[in-house]
């Protein structure tokens, strides 16, 4: 990456997109749209590759230069990398590959050609090929496979002012470098040393003298989910990763904790409604559907089964019409409700935050939030359906359909993610379209029965 290469807020970057369009469009212009890329951070080439369609996308990607194209395919998502793989001949990608580290490669493996990988592993030395294949045995969710190889490490037993000597003979700390691991003469992690304590601290000092031993530290099979709460509760930039022996094999990074968080974050959204993994905006028809089919044919069940409820009620709904407008109301203040606690549970169970004995401490909970919610708003809904039709036993069904339906939706809101879960499934995973099923169904069932039973 070039030192002058700028970093862009949002707001520039939009700009930046809508000031190269023209340019994309203008072949004669080429030079000065390289210009362009050429001061732009790799980060910021790839905000802008996956904000173009793909023909204008490999357009800008061809005048990116090709000491580049490995910086910028491990920023992408995995979505566009792939179509940009796809338009590099075998020599380009090997060339990319080359100049990545072995955490970066192992990023960006599995969507490379086998080839390629196998002709990139025997150009590298001994020591990053090992690093290599130690970064891919890690299973993805694992500390490992977010861990950063390139650390530095200082002896226990020598003075602070040689560890000072040692570091001015480096050209640069690696990024993020907010301590000094400490070590024996095994490499076995004794303690931390911050930089901040070091500066301040007599330089006659022996390390281990300064050293904190109770510093955090991580196995590389340890849950990438519990690194990122222990990152976030203690305020970490860096903590080293060491074996079942204690011997330093690397650090992890609040860079790779954050980029974590927000893979998970995006991959939770998409799962929730209904969609398989990641998706280019500007993907072809096809790749699409193949992405968004296996939910939608989900909801269609659902939606079918909806339709066969009001269907059982159909001479109700001939004798009282109010009930074909009022019934949407009780499946949508149902669903809504349904989803608000859906993603609570979710969200509590990737951080953690629930054990197996409080599910009935939640379940009574969220069925006294869906009580207490059901008369207010049940009997304020129930008192606007009297003012419309004038019909007190029709307000009084619109509020008990409410309040029945809002305990429906608490009671699955808890229930659909408990029980993905114990099966092995991930609890996003089409939450919001199991949720809203039932909230339907159910809705339907409850107000249409009511009806039947007290105003037929």
């Amino acid at each position: 990456m070039p030192e002058a290469a700028a970093r862009l807020e949002v707001e520039d970057l939009q700009q930046t997109l809508r000031d190269i369009q023209p340019l994309i469009a203008d072949n004669a212009r080429s030079a000065e749209l390289r210009a362009k890329l050429d001061a732009l951070h790799p980060a910021d080439i790839a905000y802008l590759l996956e904000a173009l369609p793909l023909d204008e996308r490999l357009e800008v990607w061809n005048l990116v230069k090709a000491d580049r194209d490995g910086e910028i395919l491990v920023e992408v998502s995995e979505a566009v990398r792939e179509s940009l793989i796809e338009a590099m001949d075998s020599a380009e990608l090997v060339a990319a590959a080359e100049t990545l580290e072995a955490d970066e490669l192992a990023d960006i493996a599995a969507d490379l050609p086998a080839g390629v990988m196998e002709e990139v592993v025997q150009s590298l030395p001994l020591e990053e090929r090992e690093r290599l294949r130690a970064a891919l045995s890690y299973p993805e969710g694992s500390v490992g496979a977010l861990m950063d190889f390139d650390h530095v490490a200082v002896r226990e037993d020598v003075t602070l002012e040689a560890a000072t000597r040692f570091l001015r003979r480096l050209d640069e700390l690696p990024g993020h470098t907010d301590q000094l691991f400490v070590v024996d003469r095994a490499q076995r992690l004794k303690g931390s040393l911050p930089l901040a304590r070091l500066i301040v601290s007599d330089l006659e000092h022996e390390v281990a003298k300064v050293t904190i031993a109770d510093s955090v530290r991580f196995h590389p099979e340890d849950s990438a989910e519990d690194a990122a709460s222990t990152f976030e509760r203690y305020d970490l930039v860096s903590a080293p990763v060491v074996d079942a022996t204690d011997t330093l094999i690397g650090r992890l990074t609040v860079n790779a904790v954050v980029d974590h968080i927000r893979a998970r974050s995006e991959e939770s959204r998409l799962a929730e409604a209904g969609l398989r993994q990641e998706e280019d905006v500007f993907a072809p028809v096809l790749d699409s559907f193949k992405n968004r089919w296996s939910w939608l044919a989900v909801n269609l069940v659902t939606a079918f089964i909806a339709s066969r409820v009001i269907g059982l009620f159909e001479g109700s709904i001939e004798r009282l019409v109010a009930l074909a407008a009022l019934m949407p109301i009780v499946a949508g203040v149902g669903g809504n409700s349904g989803n608000q606690t859906i993603t609570m549970i979710v969200r509590a169970l990737a951080l953690g935050q629930i054990q197996g004995s409080y599910w009935r401490q939640l379940v009574a909970k969220e069925i006294g939030v869906a009580l207490l919610n059901g008369v207010v708003w049940g009997g304020l809904l129930g008192v606007v359906a009297y003012v419309f039709y004038g019909n007190v036993a029709l307000g009084g069904v619109m509020a008990l359909a409410i309040l029945l339906n809002l305990v429906l939706a608490a009671m699955m809101g808890v229930a659909i993610p408990w029980l993905r879960e114990r099966f092995g499934r991930d609890p996003a995973v089409g939450s919001s379209v199991l949720i809203t099923a039932c909230t339907d169904s159910g809705g339907f069932f409850i107000f249409l029965g009511l009806a039947t039973l007290f105003l037929m």
